[in-house]
């Protein structure tokens, strides 16, 4: 049992994806043309949010 816990918790020690990485071919398509948005802000509060305002803008 104990040994079942300590492999569960340590599946949640790194992050499926990188930052840096792109998800989407979009992400390719905005950053070659300098209009890439960051995948997080930090809030006035100090806390990492989704930039959703950010990637779902439209852009000219």
């Amino acid at each position: 049992m104990l040994a079942l816990a300590a492999l569960l918790a340590g599946g949640c020690s790194r992050p499926l994806f990188s930052p840096e990485d792109e998800r989407t071919p979009f992400d390719r398509f905005d950053s070659v043309r300098n209009q890439f948005a960051q995948q997080e802000v930090t809030d006035v509060y100090g806390r990492k949010r989704p930039n959703l305002r950010g990637r779902l803008t439209p852009r000219n």
